[in-house]
């Protein structure tokens, strides 16, 4: 995966990128939506006066891939984010979430007529020792860490009771999916969209900031940003290395497959008797 040109300097474009990125937060953890539409808005319309007349058809624009970011958090944000197994809640997931990926591929893809966003699934290239191990890795450290953090700080008690079979069926495919959709809209959509116009480094904690926050509404709480915060960074310096979308979903719904487990463990002690806390 190459780099495109960056038509607009980082100095310029820092701005309206953090005015977009910050949105997060006020949307999923301060929860104040007015102020998540200002600084959407705000971001674009910077990038819009920066890039006014000095952007070719043919040059990737501030402007509109940052409107492509917002647009995705918008259809995220008009939805409450507490997790919730009932079907009403689940449809409401998939339409949301599903839509906030689709959507703006398709405004990219037909409207915009470029290819900022794609999902490259494979690379043909076999996984090394050292993404096996790390695959590995993220099993131990996450049976080591996750335990401690769900269920000393309490978080755990932002998911609902899974106390029957049908319920512990249910949070299996929705942790799962929507794990697989964090690598769609962070990775591939927010991050993909701020590498053509920033450093790595830069684009990568920028779409950190949209990851966490996220994260903090969906129930990753109190110390949680502790855990949250180096995993986004992780996914994307992962995804630099290995340009595979299938590799670090497998990273993460391995993660995913461990909280999973807690989850149960916490809320029916003794089920799964395999955790140190």
């Amino acid at each position: 995966m190459t780099e495109a040109v960056r038509p607009t300097s980082l100095r310029a474009g820092i701005a309206p990128a953090l005015l977009v990125c910050a949105a997060a937060p006020t949307f999923f953890v301060v929860q104040i939506p007015w102020l998540g539409w200002l600084l959407l808005a705000l971001g674009v319309g910077v990038a819009w006066l920066i890039e006014r007349g000095r952007v070719t058809a043919s040059d990737p624009s501030l402007t509109r891939d940052l409107s492509l970011i917002a647009v995705g958090m918008l259809i995220v944000s008009i939805i409450p984010l507490a997790a919730e197994l009932d079907n009403l809640a689940m449809l409401r997931f998939t339409l949301a979430l599903g839509g906030a990926v689709v959507v703006p591929y398709l405004i990219s893809r037909f409207v915009y007529r470029d290819r900022a966003i794609s999902f490259p699934w494979r690379t043909h290239k076999r996984w090394g020792k050292l993404q096996w191990g790390w695959l590995v890795a993220v099993l131990v450290l996450g049976w080591l860490i996750l335990p401690f953090y769900f269920i000393t700080s309490g978080v755990y008690q932002n998911w609902p009771v899974v106390d029957s079979p049908e319920l512990i069926a249910r949070l299996f495919v929705g942790v799962g999916a929507v794990g697989i959709w964090d690598e769609l809209f962070f990775i591939c959509t927010v991050f993909a969209l701020l590498r053509r116009h920033f450093p790595d480094v830069v684009a990568n904690l920028l779409q950190a900031i949209v990851f966490v926050s996220f994260l903090w509404e969906l129930g990753y709480r109190e110390w949680g940003p502790l855990l949250t915060i180096p995993f986004a960074l992780l996914q994307g310096f992962i995804f630099l290395r290995t340009h595979s979308l299938a590799y670090v979903v497998t990273v993460h719904l391995l993660f995913d497959a461990v909280v999973f487990a807690v989850l149960v463990h916490a809320h029916n002690p003794g089920l799964l008797p395999i955790f140190l806390v």
